[in-house]
Order: C-alpha cells, then sequence, then structure tokens
C-alpha cells in the first residue's frame, strides 16, 4: 500500500465511522438508544476503530517510512562510495599506471644492452613489483567501492558489461562476452576477485599481446563448477613459460588470488590464440 494512500485511509476512516453511526444511529436506534447515551458512544466508538484499525496503519506508515529512510542512506552511501572511487581511479590510479609504464620502458631499454649490472637488476625488479602490487591494490579499493554494499541493489552482471564496454572504448579492441555463468554461484568475495582477474588479463592482452580480438567467456558448468576464459588473438607469449621473471607479473598476480580461492589457473597458446583460464571445481 502506498504512503499517501495510508494518510488518506488515517483521515477519512474516522470520518467515515462517525457518519456511518449517526445515520445509523438516528435511522434504526433512537427507538432504542436516548440522544445522551448515543453522544457516549460516538466517541466510545470513534476510540474503538482507532485502537484497532488505525493503530495498525499509522505501524504500517511508520514501517514504510523506516524503509524511505533506509533507501536514502544506501543511495548517499553509493554516491559517496562512487565519489571516492572516481577520485582514487583520477588520481592514485593514473599515476601508478604512469609509473608502471615508464618501468616498463626501462625494462625495455636493459633488454636492449642499457647495462644494469645485478644489483641495480634485482632492485629494479622488486621496485616494478611492488608498484605493480600497490596499482592492484588500489584498483581492487576501487572495485570494491564501486561495487554495490548488498547483492540486491545493483546486479553483478552489469559491472563485468560495464568494465568491458570501458574497455572497448579506452582501448578500441574488438571485444566479445559471452558470458551465461550465473552470479548466485559466485560468493560476494569472488565476485570482486573474479571481475579483477578479468580486468587484469583484459589489460594484459592490450599491453603484451598485439591482439585485434579479445573474447572473454564465463560459463557455468553446473554440478562440476565454473569456468572463466580470457582468449585473444595476439602474438603469444615471448616465452615458453608465461610466468618467467620479466613478462609475467600480471600473470602471477592473477595465479596466487587463484590460489587463494582454489581455483585453478592456466595460461597457454592454443593455436592462433592465447587463452587465460580460470576454474573452479564444485567438491561434493
Amino acid at each position: 500500500m502506498l504512503y499517501k494512500h495510508l494518510k488518506s485511509l488515517i483521515l477519512i476512516i474516522p470520518t467515515l465511522t462517525i457518519g456511518l453511526w449517526e445515520y445509523v444511529r438516528h435511522s434504526f436506534l433512537l427507538p432504542y438508544i436516548s440522544m445522551d447515551l448515543g453522544n457516549w458512544l460516538a466517541p466510545l466508538l470513534v476510540f474503538l476503530v482507532t485502537m484497532t484499525l488505525l493503530r495498525k496503519l499509522f505501524a504500517k506508515m511508520e514501517v514504510l517510512q523506516e524503509e524511505l529512510q533506509q533507501e536514502r542512506e544506501a543511495k548517499a552511501a553509493l554516491e559517496e562510495r562512487e565519489n571516492i572511487a572516481r577520485e582514487l581511479h583520477d588520481g592514485i590510479a593514473q599515476s601508478l599506471f604512469l609509473l608502471s609504464v615508464r618501468l616498463d620502458r626501462m625494462d625495455r631499454m636493459d633488454r636492449n644492452g642499457s647495462g644494469m649490472n645485478d644489483s641495480l637488476r634485482t632492485a629494479y625488479q622488486n621496485l616494478r613489483k611492488t608498484v605493480y602490487e600497490v596499482n592492484e591494490y588500489v584498483r581492487q579499493a576501487i572495485a570494491g567501492l564501486r561495487y554495490p554494499v548488498t547483492p540486491a541493489s545493483k546486479p553483478w552482471m552489469e559491472s563485468v558489461q560495464r568494465l568491458v564496454e570501458e574497455f572497448r572504448r579506452d582501448t578500441g579492441l574488438s571485444v566479445v562476452l559471452l558470458w551465461s555463468l550465473s552470479e548466485q554461484r559466485l560468493t560476494l568475495k569472488e565476485k570482486v576477485e573474479l571481475y579483477s582477474t578479468v580486468r587484469e588479463a583484459m589489460i594484459n592482452v592490450y599491453k603484451h599481446a598485439g591482439a585485434e580480438r579479445l573474447w572473454v567467456e564465463g560459463t557455468d558448468r553446473g554440478d562440476r563448477g565454473w569456468r572463466c576464459e580470457i582468449r585473444d588473438d595476439g602474438a603469444g607469449f615471448r616465452r615458453s613459460d608465461p610466468l618467467e621473471r620479466g613478462e609475467g607479473f600480471g600473470l602471477a598476480m592473477i595465479r596466487e588470488r587463484a590460489d587463494k580461492l582454489n581455483w585453478s589457473f592456466t595460461a597457454a597458446r592454443d593455436g592462433e590464440h592465447t587463452r587465460v583460464v580460470i576454474e573452479k571445481e564444485e567438491r561434493w
């Protein structure tokens, strides 16, 4: 029942009650009830109606007001989280990205013979890993802030679709989303981590593969669990082991995340495509 309908009923019911009582009293009860007794019974009847029916209506109106206040607070919280996420993205995340680009440039210069000694190269690799980890933490924080607090407030699939659309717009790559994995199969933590995994794999394709097309596929395998695959038509890995030092920081972070959640992770070349696959097997 709508809030305005409740207010109307609360205002109308006492009037209808006293009007109906006076009609019945004057039409049918005058031979049996005196005027003085009828005058006393009128407020008593209104009081009884108020204590029974109107109290329930007032309680219902209070519940609606409470729900409305909670919705306003939740909306304000989501807006504030979105503002914080935007500030992180436009500030810290962008700075870390530029720093990682410069580190990648230093790495290419070293491979081309700039001549880092062993200690300097070790320090450089540690710095690069630290920057990457901080960047990953910031991006996870942004994803956590943008992700709704309650699962019912916004479908998780909408976040995945928005990720693909933004990536397609920012990079110009052709991205095909094939997703049949129900979000009910994932816990809240798994949703956040799988979202970060897909994003990281897509960024790796853009930065390293030189691909023209990218496929993102999520499959519900029923009793066997689920499967998520990011596939591209790029150049593939420079080394036989894609997690070898100097190439696989992004993939290493994906593998670490998968290990923490007991997911299986594979990254391999298959014909003309490179596949990064995350799977979860159900155990009964």
